[in-house]
């Protein structure tokens, strides 16, 4: 591949691996399908379920603001400055906020359904992760179509790796082995090997010996009542 370059950007000879992105958007993609169907299957005042149900819901708030507030740092500002379409950029970004408008419903309606468990705050809390999705998944779409191939074109190796890494450093702890399964459960083999490759060896070790079997365990635990359906 010949180096290429316009003004005002870094000389490029590598492209991104930017497929990373299309892997980490499919955890988006089925916890946002998955948690209005666990929603409305906790049954009327299920406390202790509904507890359970909100803690995965708080994961996934976390997640969707930590990649976007990423995004909107790392990303659309060097896209602006050199793949001139100001336009395209503004896109995503007012999707961005038509994002955080819906999760701005939701964690409204989660409290007082997690304390409850009132099957109509639920029904409302769902419909609202239900309106979410569908604005989420139009900036997927969008982000995978339009943006991934500009991000190719203008940014180097190290700038998008810094997304990658960054991303991964704001994960607690305790909750990393979930997040990479969560990353894992429907990438192909491929992709499987890719990402754990790019993982310290401590961390594949950890990985194979408890992470596997912790992501399954907290897997089933979530989605049981989900398995008659």
């Amino acid at each position: 591949m010949s180096p290429s370059s316009t003004p005002g950007e870094p000389l490029v000879t590598e492209r991104p691996h930017t497929h990373e992105m299309v892997v980490v958007h499919r955890v988006f993609r089925r916890e946002s399908a998955l948690l209005p169907r666990l929603v409305r299957a906790v049954p009327d005042g299920g406390t202790a379920r509904a507890t359970q149900v909100a803690d995965s819901l708080r994961d996934y708030l976390f997640g969707i603001h930590h990649h976007h507030a990423l995004e909107d740092e790392l990303v659309w500002p060097l896209l602006r400055a050199r793949a001139a379409d100001e336009e395209l950029v503004a896109r995503m970004e007012e999707q961005h906020q038509r994002i955080d408008r819906t999760l701005e419903t939701v964690r409204q309606w989660a409290p007082a359904w997690e304390r409850a468990a009132d099957r109509i705050a639920g029904e409302e809390l769902a419909l609202a992760l239900d309106a979410h999705r569908v604005a989420l998944l139009e900036h997927l779409d969008d982000e995978e179509r339009l943006v991934l191939p500009l991000v190719a074109e203008h940014l180097t190796v190290a700038e998008w790796d810094l997304l990658g890494g960054r991303g991964m450093e704001g994960i607690p702890k305790a909750k990393v082995m979930i997040a990479l399964g969560a990353i894992l459960e429907d990438a192909t083999p491929g992709e499987r090997a890719y990402f754990l490759g790019r993982a310290p060896l401590v961390g594949r070790l950890l990985w194979k010996l408890l992470g596997r079997r912790q992501y399954a365990a907290a897997c089933r635990a979530l989605r049981a009542p989900l398995d008659g359906e």
